[in-house]
């Protein structure tokens, strides 16, 4: 690889770039004529135009392709066999890696922006445009995903080998569309034209049987179950190089993709029956065409397991194969292998091992489940049952039978010794078992996760402790040193530097450029917070950043939004427990007040809300239409004069994410208390200096143990408050009643002051929240209106919200990925990093 020796931060979208590197200097030692000619290279043997008919994606995959170039240098030396190998490589499976545009991350880590920018505009070419043809990965959808892609990130960062595993998605989750309101899901078509980050490896397949039956034979004396599928299908692995900061390492995320062995039936074709000719192909590629298959069908359900195996299975045989080549002996594998995995989808991946260890490596069963268990640890993410993934016993019993043989020898085994040390204990034994009796027998995926694995972490302090109280009590007292707490973190120079480069302009110029390599030196700004000038510097950063976001707004929604008001932003996965619905019944609180006390000197606020809802998940699209709905008639009231304006900005993606959490000023995490398991949202709108109003749920907790009780917005019922509560049993009625103001809003959305349309739209919704308020929306209302009137009041102060805003982003560098990744690589994964 060349020039990766300096560093420097980005530009982003029509935004001032940063031009300083680590020695101070425009991305120093970069050859922007040699760079140049790579680019019209690429443009000219690799798209086949010239720069006359080019079109700016075709620019964009010239450059896409120059610049992976330049990483593949490195990346194949790291790969070479002849490379000294590293001792030990973590595997990393997640069905999910929402990596969005990949061109800014790598010529940011790679400290190539400001000479990609000058060698094209030397063509008449803006690398701005050049950004906005790249398509948006659809290899994710939430937390989880983004998660994935920040180890990722981190991994390649502070050199620790890995591999990434998952599925490469043909058309993603959905693109979310609005249509009067109600959330449309459209496909993804981002790989309709290729992707240039991606090697295609053909050569790279593995057979995944489903179906079929198990055969024991005689072995030598021994029995040996032989598993016969009825199906084949093959796993074509495709590669992208993950660069790290200042390019000094580069990993992989390898993603499979499904191929049926016959492309077409002959005889079918021959036979006039041309549909008929493609259906297997259909049925079989149709593993890896959709993220989530709904599984509210049996044959979603099918679908969703045929995923998670496959890319499960593939996994392992491509490591295990890379293994013996290596070292030729399965015995050490927890020696030099570590695999992560990412909340319950591969946990499939247990059984499958063993599988490989002992059906066809000839291992006995204790000590391949010993290896096993040394080399997998497993990521918790929820503490929702319902999140807990299960699969009907018949389901599994016919789609991979020897797998349900092994799961139920586990089950013995783990039971026999649960027995041994608490006899008659019954009940300890229904808690821990793999196999779940009650309404239909169900395989527990949390269960088997947690067993099969040495460490079993959460993913933040509260949600770790909880996990110990809760849905995996008695699995802790039986193995009490196997739960480790690992607190999420974010990418900080993605999140700062390359999406908000206005602030990581003065934040250099504060405490130095080093900072871009060491985020604990934010530190040196708290003692700079009171400073009026470096507090008006960054509101002026801020006040640019917003003018960016409201032009989105008023593109997209065709509402005009006041850059000089509260920007109040709720951008996340649509969910009940989320509690966006307790944002959208705030917003009607205060507008009911701004009609009926016109003369009040009213604060502006603009409320946005972004966010996916599962295309299954009726009562969160429901709540979709309820904001906008109420958008509808808020921003179109004279009476309110503008004062008052909310938008639900559609498709909520990464790039979207870049341009709203640096024009943020509040950060809405609102969940009930004890349900999010972390959050990382919260800690990237918090590093851009937005303030949190929030419950003490996830990373809430830590996020205010770093920044302070003074300068974070926190209110509600505690997780032991909710807990208490369930238990006793909730009367939101009574709740409501107390409440003259919640009541006025709950009988106006009721009575169809927002739907004119269909006045008993939201009649459902109200009245299954006054029966049933499973999140405690209707318990919180009352703090959480309370919490906003003491965020006005700190807004009209603009030093003392500028001196909260900065001593938040002071705080923030504890929350990097790097930080994170180095306590997995330390205390779960045993590998030493090679770059510090």
């Amino acid at each position: 690889m060349t020039d990766t020796a300096t560093a420097t931060t980005t530009a982003d979208v029509a935004r001032r770039p940063v031009r300083e590197t680590a020695d101070g200097t425009p991305d120093a030692g970069v050859d922007v004529t040699k760079l140049r000619k790579e680019i019209l290279a690429e443009l000219t043997y690799s798209v086949g135009r010239s720069p006359e008919t080019a079109s700016v994606r075709d620019w964009f995959v010239a450059t896409a392709l120059a610049v992976r170039d330049r990483i593949v240098d490195r990346w194949v030396i790291e790969h070479d066999s002849e490379h000294a190998r590293p001792k030990k490589r973590v595997y990393y499976l997640s069905l999910e890696f929402l990596i969005g545009r990949m061109l800014f991350d790598a010529l940011h880590n790679l400290g190539l922006t400001e000479a990609t920018r000058e060698a094209l505009a030397g063509l008449g070419v803006d690398l701005d445009q050049v950004r906005g043809a790249e398509p948006d990965a659809a290899l994710g959808n939430g937390g989880l995903g983004r998660l994935a892609a920040c180890f990722m990130d981190s991994m390649a960062s502070i050199g620790v080998p890995a591999f990434g595993y998952g599925i490469r998605y043909d058309h993603g989750l959905f693109r979310q569309g609005m249509r009067d309101g109600w959330q449309q899901e459209y496909p993804e078509d981002w790989l309709s034209f290729g992707n240039p980050w991606e090697f295609a490896h053909p050569e790279v397949d593995y057979p995944i049987g489903f179906g079929g039956y198990v055969e024991q034979v005689n072995d030598g004396g021994k029995p040996k179950h032989i598993w016969r599928p009825a199906e084949k299908v093959e796993a074509v692995a495709f590669d992208m190089p993950v660069v790290g900061w200042r390019g000094r390492h580069v990993n992989t995320l390898r993603l499979w993709s499904a191929r049926a062995p016959d492309p077409i039936s002959l005889d079918a074709f021959n036979r006039g029956d041309y549909v008929g000719a493609l259906a297997d192909r259909v049925r079989i590629e149709s593993i890896s065409k959709v993220l989530y298959p709904s599984d509210e069908t049996p044959n979603g359900q099918e679908l969703r397991l045929r995923q998670e195996f496959m890319f499960a299975s593939a996994s392992l045989q491509d490591l295990v194969r890379r293994h013996i080549e290596d070292y030729g002996d399965l015995r050490t594998l927890p020696d030099h292998v570590a695999i992560q995995l990412n909340d319950t989808h591969p946990s499939i991946a247990v059984p499958e091992l063993m599988r490989i260890l002992v059906d066809l490596h000839d291992l006995p069963w204790a000590e391949a489940w010993q290896i096993t268990v040394a080399t997998f640890s497993y990521t918790n993410h929820t503490l929702l049952p319902e999140a807990l993934e299960s699969w009907p016993v018949s389901l599994m019993e016919r789609l991979l039978p020897r797998h349900m043989q092994i799961i139920y020898l586990i089950n013995a085994l783990e039971l026999e010794g649960a027995r041994g040390k608490r006899p008659g204990d019954d009940a300890l034994l229904a808690s821990i078992s793999l196999i779940e009796e009650g309404g239909g027998r169900r395989v527990r995926m949390g269960v088997l996760a947690f067993v099969g694995s040495h460490k079993v972490n959460g993913v933040s302090a509260l949600h770790t402790e909880l996990m110990k109280q809760t849905v995996f009590r008695d699995l802790h007292g039986l193995h009490p040193h196997r739960i480790t707490n690992k607190t999420n973190g974010i990418t900080f120079r993605r999140w700062l530097a390359q999406c908000n480069p206005r602030m990581t302009q003065i934040l250099i110029d504060a405490v130095g450029v080093e900072v871009l390599d060491d985020p604990s030196r934010l530190e040196r700004l708290i003692p700079m917070a009171r400073d009026s000038a470096l507090q008006e510097a960054l509101y002026a950063a801020k006040r640019e950043n917003k003018m960016e976001l409201a032009r989105i707004v008023a593109d997209r929604n065709d509402v005009w939004v006041d850059p000089d008001a509260l920007f109040d932003v709720q951008i996340k996965r649509i969910h009940e427990y989320k509690r966006q619905l307790l944002n959208i019944l705030e917003t009607v609180a205060i507008y009911n007040a701004m009609r009926a006390q016109p003369m009040r000197a009213w604060m502006p606020r603009v409320k946005i809300f972004a966010g996916k809802a599962a295309a299954s998940y009726r009562q969160a699209k429901l709540i979709i239409k309820l904001a906008n709905d109420v958008a509808k008639v808020v921003n179109s009231d004279p009476t309110v004069r503008g004062l008052l304006k909310v938008a639900f900005l559609p498709n909520y993606n990464v790039s979207l994410a870049e341009v709203i959490i640096p024009a943020a000023d509040l950060s809405e995490q609102i969940s009930t208390a004890g349900m999010e398991a972390s959050g990382t949202g919260n800690m990237k709108l918090a590093l851009n200096g937005a303030l949190t109003i929030g419950t003490l749920d996830g990373a809430n907790v830590e996020i205010k143990e770093h920044v302070g009780d003074d300068h974070i917005f926190i209110f509600g019922l505690t997780a032991q408050e909710v807990e208490a509560r369930k238990r006793k049993g909730f009367d939101a009625r009574a709740a409501v009643d107390a409440s003259p103001t919640l009541k006025q809003v709950l009988d106006a959305i009721r009575d169809g002051v927002f739907s004119p349309d269909d006045p008993g739209r939201y009649r459902e919704l109200v009245d299954g929240l006054l029966d049933h308020d499973n999140f405690l929306v209707t318990a919180d209302f009352d703090a959480y209106f309370a919490a906003q009137r003491r965020v006005y009041k700190l807004w009209r102060d603009r030093a003392a919200w500028m001196n909260s805003s900065i001593i938040n982003t002071a705080n923030m560098g504890w929350f990097s990925s790097d930080r994170t990744i180095g306590e997995y690589a330390s205390e779960i994964w045993d590998v030493k990093p090679t770059l510090g």
